[in-house]
């Protein structure tokens, strides 16, 4: 500010009005000038991008099809003349997606017309936000970049940047926290030229750098430092200028918010136990000690408006369950109006279904089964089903599985429908436009893994499966099923195709009536995809368990290997590797959450030496992805489930080695 108000006093005598010079006006207005609204016009046509709400707020969401199609000539906004201010403050606000290491995606660049140069820009990558110029004297023309360490920008949430510049002085500030100041070896020029140049949004007018995430607000703030007019305020609620197709209601405040700002008022506070709610306690407070809970009365309701967050303390035995043989495979489900079950794919010749009763599960109803692999419990209306895959053939030498229905009457399930399979590993039901459909992953037929996996669709004239499609698969053993927006997938684990593990899994999308190839990903051995949402960002993770080749030498080392976790980039239409995570032949992947928390537990098998492996819990840190937090010992460990009754959370795993499940509390505090 100070070479503006020395310009303006240098210039004084020549405005005093007489003296018939013309009033001097400085080269911007001191004012906002909203960067976003210049480029996006009022009702969000513009192509290219799109609006998306999230956590209450509305942003921009930017395409890859069109990196440049968000831009302006910067004469629009440098009007009296076309130099850039020395002393300003940049206003963004943002919502970024999590990068992968030594990646960089720009908030907005100027660039010259001619030789492509990068005057003027803004990007980040995970570890730091850069702020780059550039600069000219006699010797020549080059680019200087001011950086600042910013770890806390990929945790989901929407967050507000402050960058004031003054000469060599650059200053950033996040969420009206404390401002972080550099004072760099070379000022920012005086007289960075705008002649010619043209703003651009979310990118240096290429694909390569797109920014990926939401951005909110885009502000330049000539002559002074922002902070001031902004803070303190929330997040998302830190404006300055936003265009008017992001302008109304940023929602309600995130639940149990705690105010971050002293107010005052008259309340009561009731303590002890719950008192009754009535038009006379309306307004008013009770804080439950015991449970550490504020809640308001509304009506005749206490509505809970400050809770403790549930946090997982350690993990703790609560039942041996003996099984009949060995179990591959469990599925934990509820039937309404009669409780808790879960069933067990047992090795042998019969396996079993348990029900919750009294805080544990006792032996409910045993099924013949041929060497079960896996459950899956669905419902069509009000019917009730269980899908067993029978990986072996009946005394016969049938090869089938079997659709189990629950009978209301006997309270049992019954046989419904026998439907062919080959060494079946894995059913998944779904839904897609109203119909319903099983997909079974067929393993092998006799020694050929390269076979076709099937999908059946329910006709509700006959009442049973028919086969609806068929998919070509290598050694399958999972199915997962899942939907983004208005679109289905469907993604299959391929573990083997005869010679080696390494073989491509593959992702499918619902397209005119069938599922179409979407996305490939090289695997080793795959025995399970799990798909999870954090938020509005959607993940796959898959469980590798060997990498062998019948040209290599069997190694022990062959099955530590990492499974992988991906991450959905919508911009770039494709999952990408978002981590890798070294396991022991690993079989299944299992997501929970408690409380505000979030967890993924894998199930380690075998190290190449022995089956008493740790299987290991691992919980979602934000930016540094899935850290472990807890391991569990676990013999041959196959399967993971995790479920909620009434007084409490709990993981239940099986063993594939010995007759034994069990089942382990999730104590929290």
């Amino acid at each position: 500010m100070s070479v503006l108000l020395t310009l303006c006093v240098v210039l004084l005598p020549l405005a005093t009005p007489g003296q018939g010079a013309r009033r001097w006006e400085p080269c911007t207005d001191l004012r906002p000038l909203d960067i976003l609204a210049e480029a996006v016009p009022p009702d969000g046509s513009a192509r290219g991008i799109s609006v998306t709400r999230v956590q209450g707020a509305l942003g921009l969401q930017l395409s890859a099809a069109a990196p440049h199609a968000i831009s302006f000539p910067a004469s629009r906004i440098f009007v009296r003349c076309d130099l850039f201010p020395e002393e300003f403050s940049i206003v963004v606000t943002l919502k970024p997606p999590s990068l992968p290491p030594k990646k960089n995606e720009y908030l907005f660049s100027v660039v010259a017309e001619g030789p492509d140069a990068l005057l003027l820009g803004l990007r980040y990558s995970p570890s730091r936000l850069h702020f780059l110029f550039l600069r000219e004297d006699a010797a020549g023309a080059w680019q200087t970049r001011v950086s600042f360490r910013s770890p806390a920008l990929m945790d989901s949430q929407w967050h507000t940047l402050v960058l004031a510049v003054s000469e060599d002085s650059f200053s950033l500030t996040m969420d009206c926290g404390v401002p972080v100041d550099i004072t760099a070896d070379v000022p920012f020029p005086a007289t960075l030229s705008m002649q010619g140049a043209r703003f651009f949004i979310g990118s240096r007018r290429r694909t390569k750098g797109l920014f990926t995430g939401l951005v909110r607000q885009l502000v330049l703030l000539p002559g002074s430092d922002a902070t001031a007019q902004l803070c303190p305020c929330r997040n998302a609620d830190i404006v300055l200028s936003i265009p008017p197709v992001l302008q109304g209601l940023t929602g309600r405040p995130a639940d149990n918010e705690v105010l971050k700002y002293p107010y005052e008022t008259n309340m009561k506070v009731t303590l002890g136990s719950q008192p009754p709610c009535t038009k006379v306690e309306d307004a008013q407070f009770w804080f439950d000690a015991g449970q550490k809970g504020l809640y308001l009365c509304v009506g005749s309701e206490w509505v809970s408006v400050l809770a403790a967050k549930e946090k997982l303390d350690y993990v703790e035995e609560y039942q041996s369950l003996h099984t009949n043989s060995e179990t591959l495979g469990l599925e934990v489900f509820i039937i309404p109006e009669t409780g808790l079950f879960m069933a067990t794919a047992n090795r042998k010749t019969t396996s079993a279904i348990y029900k919750w009763v009294d805080g544990k599960f006792v032996a409910y109803q045993d099924i013949p089964t041929q060497q079960a692999q896996s459950w899956r419990h669905f419902t069509i209306g009000r019917k009730v089903f269980l899908a067993v895959a029978n990986f072996d053939p009946n005394e016969k030498g049938q090869e089938f599985s079997v659709i189990y229905k629950w009978s209301q009457r006997k309270r049992r399930f019954t046989p419904y429908q026998r439907v062919p399979t080959h060494s079946a590993r894995d059913w998944e039901a779904f839904e897609v436009a109203g119909e319903h459909f099983l997909a079974v992953a067929n393993h092998r037929e006799g020694d050929n893994h390269n076979i076709n996996s099937v999908i059946y669709k329910w006709n509700p004239t006959t009442r049973l499966f028919e086969p609806n499609q068929t998919i070509a698969t290598c050694g399958a053993y999972d199915w997962e099923f899942f939907t983004v927006g208005p679109y289905s997938f469907l993604v299959v684990a391929n573990a083997f195709n005869g010679t080696s593990t390494k073989v491509q899994s593959h992702l499918y999308v619902w397209l005119l009536g069938s599922f179409q190839l979407f996305q490939s990903f090289l695997t080793c051995g795959a025995a399970d995809w799990e798909v999870f949402r954090i938020g509005d960002r959607v993940f796959l993770a898959v469980a590798n368990s060997h990498s062998y080749d019948v040209e290599m030498q069997v190694q022990n080392d062959s099955y530590v290997i990492n499974s992988v976790i991906y991450e959905l980039n919508v911009s770039a239409q494709m999952f990408v590797k978002f981590q890798e995570i070294t396991t022991c032949s690993a079989l299944d992947w299992e997501f929970f959450s408690v409380g505000e928390d979030y967890f993924l537990v894998v199930a380690n098998s075998f190290d190449g030496n022995t089956f008493l492996v740790n299987s290991i819990i691992y919980r979602w840190q934000g930016y540094e992805g899935f850290v472990a937090v807890h391991s569990l010992p676990t013999f041959g460990c196959r399967d993971w489930e995790a479920f909620r009754t009434a007084a409490g959370s709990y993981l239940v795993y099986s063993s594939a080695k010995e007759p034994l499940s069990r089942v382990l509390r999730l104590r929290t505090g």
